[in-house]
């Protein structure tokens, strides 16, 4: 059986206050996007995973889907699987590639072995596995809290604009982007700041970990600054980074851009 993970990007990111779990509280909002990439399972006689396309580091044992599959392991009485997975959601950009795939993987288990598990379950173990996992459950736009796996539903629609991502040739791993953030309350939240017109966003709509990550990484600052030169109603890195989108009213010229970085469209 095969299925498509996709990959999202956050618009807004704020960190409020660090957890005594040494966890953050933060707000967001995660929106899907059509980058995406392939996932096989087939019923076999032993439990293996093997991936083409862009190269995954780490160990297999340590891969989302696995863990997934163990997870449910224990609850029901699954057969030995081979996991095939083609990526393309670039890695270690902010993307949510690897969440996506444990989510999806969890549902692709679900379907498959008709384990009757409802969205709410499903989701309620694809936390054990990341914060952001469960929002792949059901896929649609959340305001997200907490630790980021906490979701409001909103009322967010941009398929009449052009979303445009950029992915410049850098890592960017999570314990730097917090190790340079300063976590503070906000005054107006992104609940509410998200329903104001795309065209405003760039005024009141702010990533907390570009600041730090810019200062380190000027090709992506550049990047920003190139897709508001190209035309973008908003522009920002999205989560952690190293990848920045741009919204746009009309499909923009970015070839300087694709010379030196990965441009989806």
């Amino acid at each position: 059986m095969l299925i498509f993970p996709n990959a999202k990007i956050n618009i807004g990111l704020n960190v409020i206050e660090r957890r005594a779990d040494g966890y953050h509280n933060l707000e967001t909002v995660f929106y899907p996007i059509a980058i995406k990439d392939a996932l096989e399972i087939v019923v076999s006689d032993k439990l293996s995973f093997q991936s083409t396309g862009l190269e995954i580091p780490g160990r297999m044992e340590d891969n989302l889907c696995i863990k997934g599959y163990h997870l449910l392991k224990k609850e029901f009485d699954l057969p030995p699987v081979k996991i095939h997975l083609h990526k393309h959601i670039p890695i270690g950009a902010g993307l949510g590639g690897g969440s996506a795939d444990a989510a999806f993987f969890i549902t692709l288990l679900n379907q498959n072995f008709d384990l009757g598990l409802s969205a709410d379950q499903m989701m309620s173990y694809a936390r054990q596995l990341g914060a952001d996992c469960a929002f792949f459950i059901q896929n649609k736009p959340v305001f997200a809290f907490d630790r980021g796996d906490e979701f409001e539903p909103i009322r967010l629609d941009l398929s009449d604009y052009k979303i445009v991502l950029v992915t410049p040739p850098v890592h960017i791993s999570t314990s730097e982007a917090y190790g340079g953030v300063k976590p503070a309350p906000v005054k107006d939240s992104l609940m509410e700041l998200i329903y104001r017109p795309v065209g405003e966003w760039k005024n009141y709509i702010k990533n907390d970990f570009e600041a730090s990550i810019f200062k380190n990484h000027p090709i992506i600052r550049g990047v920003k600054a190139a897709l508001y030169e190209a035309g973008a109603l908003y522009a920002s890195m999205s989560g952690s980074g190293a990848s920045v989108f741009g919204i746009f009213k009309e499909m923009p010229d970015l070839r300087e851009l694709e010379k030196t970085n990965q441009v989806f469209y």
